[in-house]
């Protein structure tokens, strides 16, 4: 019985670990899943706090599986991950049972679960935790580790510090679809994989008073307009489709005259997109742009293409400076956000794959 408390109390442990650490990673990605689950109550009005709440979620994470592995204040302990785990459970049910969001993002894009993977594990995470709160007495094979409150507290401090980097630069490990390496313009197309849904069209005709459905592959023998009248159409899906969702969605470039250019200028054979949500996070950025502007390299004879959600005043605002004359495309918001986890981030491809990106803080 102890080794198997043991065995537990290191499996819950490293889990939550390791799943804090894909997080801490990306916790501007989790900050926009949590807006996600946001949008089905309507609480837009939160979606200033979500990048808090992903940074504290993803510390209590390391923390609380640094203080199980350490066997440190372990009723209190337990008691945290417990309710951090119906939490997340609840999340992953409700994901589960209603199909959206997608997927709740447990390990970040780094290990995309669906929906059912993410419900399995906690549900089997839960049962592990339960067995540690209930036999407390089998926690006899504790090896005593000195300084265990002050290992938990730089564990929690790591975290946040991972935290504050990658938001300020740009996730260590990238495992998003626009990351170094990653041809776009493939990247935008429907996987050779996917498998259209599989649906069957049925009629429903009356004859005599009598409604009568078939399906559009096997009509009545004595089937005539004079006799049957019709009713409706049915699309039934007998088969839902897999992969039909391109890794890259919404990276729409339009000009001022709407139209899209995404084609043109990811053809092209180099090009540097300095990508932005809106205006004011552009303007804190001047000081880099004009590095990058006047940096003794190639990027002196690329052209320079901003991308954001908010064309109209970022041209007002470039108009008056010495970028007047770098064009500004549309681009959806939700696409920006993916692809750029700092603002601004800064891409240079040549013919749509990414051979550089980079925050623009590190120019």
């Amino acid at each position: 019985m102890k080794w198997l408390y043991l065995l537990l109390r290191l499996l819950v442990g490293l889990l939550f670990i390791f799943s804090g650490l894909i997080k801490a990673n990306d916790p501007q990605g989790l900050s926009y899943k949590i807006q996600e689950f946001l949008e089905v109550g309507e609480l837009h009005f939160l979606y200033s706090y979500t990048l808090p709440i992903a940074i504290i979620l993803n510390t209590a994470e390391i923390g609380l599986g640094t203080a199980l592995l350490l066997n440190f204040r372990v009723k209190a302990t337990q008691f945290l991950v417990l309710l951090l785990l119906l939490f997340f459970t609840a999340l992953t049910g409700y994901t589960y049972f209603t199909g959206y969001p997608k997927n709740c993002g447990c390990f970040g894009d780094c290990i995309p679960l669906t929906a059912g993977q993410s419900f399995f594990k906690d549900i089997v995470l839960l049962i592990m935790l339960s067995f540690l709160l209930c036999f407390p007495k089998a926690n006899k094979v504790a090896i005593n580790f000195r300084y265990a409150g002050f290992n938990c507290l730089l564990s929690t401090l790591i975290a946040g510090g991972l935290q504050v980097y990658t938001l300020n630069h740009l996730p260590l490990m990238d495992c998003l679809p626009y990351k170094v390496g990653a041809d776009l313009i493939e990247n935008r197309k429907i996987p050779a994989t996917a498998i259209p849904d599989s649906t069957v069209i049925y009629f429903t005709y009356k004859k005599n008073n009598q409604l009568i459905q078939f399906p559009a592959t096997s009509f009545p023998a004595d089937f005539s307009p004079q006799t049957y009248q019709f009713v409706r159409r049915e699309d039934k899906l007998i088969r839902p489709g897999k992969d039909m969702d391109p890794p890259i969605k919404g990276f729409v470039l339009s000009g001022e005259t709407g139209i899209d250019s995404t084609d043109y200028i990811l053809q092209l054979p180099a090009v540097l997109l300095v990508i932005v949500d809106n205006k004011t996070n552009l303007e804190k950025s001047f000081e880099s742009l004009d590095l990058l502007r006047h940096t003794k390299t190639d990027y002196n004879r690329i052209p320079v293409y901003v991308i954001t959600a908010q064309p109209t005043a970022v041209r007002k605002l470039l108009s008056s400076t010495k970028f007047n004359g770098w064009p500004v495309y549309s681009c959806d918001l939700k696409a920006i956000q993916t692809a750029a986890r700092t603002n601004p981030t800064i891409y240079y491809l040549e013919k749509g794959v990414v051979i550089r990106k980079k925050a623009a803080v590190d120019y």
